[in-house]
């Protein structure tokens, strides 16, 4: 047999900081969750790992190394290479361009398979 009841305990009653992070969660799930975005991260990522590891190679060519993943999250990526600094600047710049280049991949992707927007 099963009880209702109307009022709950505290421990079932959600807080203000559970709720935020399923939010967020949410939001960011949304964003990303998508399979063409996620590969993009993904290969972005596998990119700029290659980048430093060729990096400290003794290789002629081992400077350009890092054209490659800013040249894959252009144009954001060319925005925050504005900012002054070295290799924190880097990484900042093709983060923030992989993550809004894949939120603009997921965005499309859900259009054109004709999903929710929001």
């Amino acid at each position: 047999m099963t009880t209702m009841s109307t009022g709950g305990s505290a421990s079932e009653e959600p807080t203000m900081t559970g709720r935020s992070d399923r939010t967020l969660l949410a939001r960011l799930r949304h964003l990303y969750g998508g399979v063409f975005a996620l590969v993009y991260l993904g290969v972005c990522a596998a990119l700029t790992v290659w980048a430093f590891v060729a990096s400290a190679g003794e290789n002629e060519d081992a400077s350009f190394a890092g054209v490659i993943p800013v040249l894959a999250t252009a144009p954001g990526s060319l925005v925050g290479l504005a900012l002054p600094g070295g290799l924190p600047t880097f990484v900042f710049a093709v983060v923030m361009g992989a993550l809004v280049n894949a939120a603009v991949i997921g965005w499309c992707s859900r259009r054109l398979r004709g999903g929710p927007t929001r």
